[in-house]
Formats: structure tokens, C-alpha cells, sequence
């Protein structure tokens, strides 16, 4: 059964991921930067579910993305419950996913600590 239940989860945070990509895109908010969704766990009672996020730029325009996804949360919801209906619409928050920034720090010091082989 939790394999059952592990699998619906994985659908539900691919579906709700892909509908809060395509309305980040739509968003007006000006405090909203380049931004990718890099994933969401959505929990089991789907009463909340946490979105990540991977912002282009510095720490400022970071800060200022997630507070204008923090502040455009209700109409992302609503265009959740109007695109999945779902038994329950998650209440959204916003985290900022490092793990795209790890990547690119770790491959600049693997091609530092590589040998040339260029030549």
C-alpha cells in the first residue's frame, strides 16, 4: 500500500509543479525573477506542500522572489483547485533550493582540481 500511495504522491507533486510553473510565468509581480520550480512535496493529506524554487541572480532578487511568490500563493492556489480538483488545494510555500548552485560550485571545483587535458 505505500508503494500505492508513494506513487499517487509522486503524481500529485509532478501535476502541482507543472501548473505552478506555467503560472509563475504568468504572474505581473515585478519582484518575481527568473525563477525554475524544482520541485514540490506535497503532503499526504494534501493540506500543504512546499515548492522549491532556483532563482537567477543575487541574494536580494532571491529574497525578493519568494516574497512576491509568497504574496501571488492565493492565485496559484486557485489555479491548482481549477486545473487538478483535487480533494484538497495545498496551502503553498516557497523555499529556495540551493541544490542548482551546489551543482555549479561542485563542477567549478572538479575542472579546478582536473588535470588539463586540453593540450
Amino acid at each position: 500500500m505505500t508503494r500505492d500511495v508513494s506513487e499517487r504522491m509522486r503524481k500529485v507533486n509532478a501535476a502541482v509543479r507543472e501548473v505552478i510553473s506555467e503560472g509563475v510565468g504568468e504572474l505581473q509581480d515585478p519582484r518575481i525573477g527568473f525563477l525554475t520550480v524544482t520541485g514540490v512535496r506535497t503532503a499526504t493529506d494534501l493540506r500543504s506542500a512546499v515548492v522549491f524554487v532556483s532563482v537567477l541572480g543575487s541574494e536580494r532578487k532571491r529574497e525578493a522572489t519568494l516574497a512576491g511568490l509568497e504574496a501571488a500563493h492565493g492565485v496559484l492556489q486557485a489555479r491548482i483547485a481549477r486545473e487538478l480538483r483535487l480533494k484538497r488545494t495545498p496551502q503553498l510555500t516557497f523555499e529556495y533550493d540551493d541544490s542548482v548552485e551546489r551543482g555549479v560550485r561542485m563542477t567549478q571545483l572538479i575542472d579546478e582540481l582536473a588535470p588539463d587535458d586540453q593540450q
